[in-house]
Formats: C-alpha cells, sequence, structure tokens
C-alpha cells in the first residue's frame, strides 16, 4: 500500500497539503485506537517512561515533517523525488550508524554511501537545485526511525502517542480554518477519502508488524524497495514527470548504491535490521517507508 500513496493524496484536492496532513494525524490516532481497543491491548500506558515519551514527542514533530513533505510533493508533481527520498533511506541510515552508534562501515558500505553521494550531487545539477525534498524524506525518516529505535516501544502503541502529540495542533489548525475546511464544503466522498488518510496510514503499519514476526530479515530488507519502485513508476508512466538524461544517470547510481549495499548485506547475514524496522514505522517512508514507507 505504501508504494500507491502517490495515487491516493491527490484524490484529496482541493484540500491543501497541510490540511490533509492535519486530518491524517486525527485519523490515524482514531484509526489506532481502534485496533487498540479490539486487541484490549491497554496495559503499556502505565509501562511508559518519561524518556520514552520525551522520544515520541520528538519523533512525533519528525513524522509530520516527513508526512506534510510527501503529500506537498506527491499533490505538486514531485512524486519521482519523492521516491529517491526513500531510495536514499537506506544510505542515510548508514550514516546514522556511524555518527550515532559509532559502528565501523565495511568497506562495500563506504562504496554505497559514495554512490549515493555522487547520485545527489549529479541529481543537483539535473534538477538546478538541491533536491531538498528527497533529502528531507530520508533524513526526517531517518531520525524518526533513529528515535523509535531508541524509545523501543511497539508499532501500534508509539503510532498512538505520536498522534496524540500532534492531535491538538491538528485541531488547531482544522478550527482556524473555519469555512475553508474541505471536510465539510467537497461533499460525503471527499470526507470518507480524508478519513481514509488515517486508515491506509495504521493499516499498512501493522499489517508490516505482523509479517515482519514471520518474515526472515533478508527478505524483509530487499522488500523495503518495492515501495519507492512503484512511486518512481508512478510518477513516470502515470504522472508523466520529466526524466532527461541526467536524471536517469543519478538514479542508476542510487539504483546501483543500494545494489552494493544490498549485496554486501546478505553477504554478511546482516540485511538491513534498522531500515527494515524504520520501514514497518513511516509514510513516507514515506515512509514508506518508511514509508514509511513513505509517505
Amino acid at each position: 500500500m505504501w508504494g500507491l500513496f502517490p495515487l491516493y493524496w491527490p484524490l484529496l484536492k482541493p484540500s491543501s497539503a497541510v490540511e490533509i496532513l492535519a486530518h491524517r494525524m486525527v485519523w490515524s490516532l482514531v484509526a489506532v485506537v481502534a485496533i487498540l481497543l479490539v486487541r484490549r491491548h491497554w496495559t503499556w500506558i502505565r509501562q511508559l517512561t518519561k524518556r520514552q515519551l520525551g522520544l515520541l514527542t520528538l519523533a512525533a514533530v519528525l513524522i509530520s515533517g516527513n508526512w506534510g513533505t510527501y503529500i506537498f510533493a506527491v499533490n505538486t508533481g514531485h512524486v519521482v523525488e519523492s521516491a529517491l527520498g526513500y531510495f536514499i533511506g537506506p544510505l542515510v541510515n548508514i550514516l546514522f550508524g556511524v555518527v550515532v552508534f559509532r559502528e565501523r562501515l565495511r568497506r562495500w558500505q563506504w562504496v554505497a554511501v559514495g554512490l549515493g553521494s555522487l547520485a545527489v550531487i549529479i541529481l543537483t545539477v539535473a534538477y538546478g537545485r538541491l533536491p531538498w525534498i528527497a533529502l528531507t524524506l530520508a533524513f526526517t525518516f531517518g531520525l524518526y526511525g533513529l528515535l523509535k529505535k531508541t524509545a523501543n516501544v511497539g508499532a501500534a502503541e508509539s503510532l498512538t502517542v505520536e498522534t496524540v502529540v500532534l492531535l491538538v495542533p491538528a485541531l488547531a489548525y482544522l478550527a482556524l480554518l473555519g469555512e475553508e475546511n474541505t471536510f465539510g464544503t467537497q461533499g460525503t466522498g471527499h470526507a470518507l477519502l480524508l478519513v481514509g488518510g488515517g486508515i491506509v496510514t495504521a493499516v499498512p503499519l501493522l499489517a508490516f508488524t505482523a509479517a515482519a514476526i514471520r518474515i526472515p530479515m533478508s527478505i524483509i530488507g530487499i522488500l523495503q524497495y518495492i515501495a519507492p519502485v512503484l512511486q518512481f513508476l508512478i510518477g513516470v508512466l502515470i504522472a508523466h514527470e520529466s526524466m532527461p538524461a541526467s536524471r536517469w544517470a543519478g538514479f542508476l547510481i542510487v539504483w546501483l548504491a543500494l545494489c552494493v549495499f544490498t549485496w554486501d548485506s546478505l553477504r554478511n547475514g546482516l540485511t538491513s535490521p534498522r531500515a527494515a524496522t524504520e520501514a514497518a514505522d513511516e509514510e513516507d517512508l514515506p515512509e514508506t517507508a518508511l514509508a514509511a514507507r513513505g509517505g
């Protein structure tokens, strides 16, 4: 489902990206609380520490930025660039591993990071600007996953806390919109689509979490690329976004970097557990990728 998000968010026009984001926050909370009610799983609330609440509050800020950037990108014709963000996400995770966890990279991991950096330089020239959408998605989701890993709270539970944190600003924004709020002015179908934004956020996350328990991490590490591949294909084949030769060159180098990264992970029996975990947590990715993953 994450890979199909570029087909969903445009259906919510004429709602702005910020309004869609606010509704997504509200209805994601409703959806995940409904799931927890069915599961009758509430004991975790008493077990939350102040440190975990603080980490999840920061995670909420990051995921709201990730979701908002992704929705803006999709609804303004930057689907391909948003896909790039989730392609380079695993490479960003490697950098966080070095900086935060003092991990020592293997030779082929350095090669993958180097190729990814080269691709960003080429795409900066190709776009005529820094690919800020892709970099924002990659770094916000990477930091989000880092905080979630540190907090060590279940997927549904952490999403509940995050959306509770975001509920007040989301409701405040929707209240300030007044008559400009499209929820009650664009018909029942549009209102249901806005509500559906919460469902399409919560359901893939929980489905991935359930699958991750049953599927080897080596497979999870490879499957995480399905979403950005679908996003890329939607951007090129359905949205007909421009892809001159220079952009193709940048993307080909990114894909080469991911091939090197995946091959090295499989060879060493690691297959990116951190990236797979972060994929379960997103938008967007978005994420999608986590993301998300994305979106």
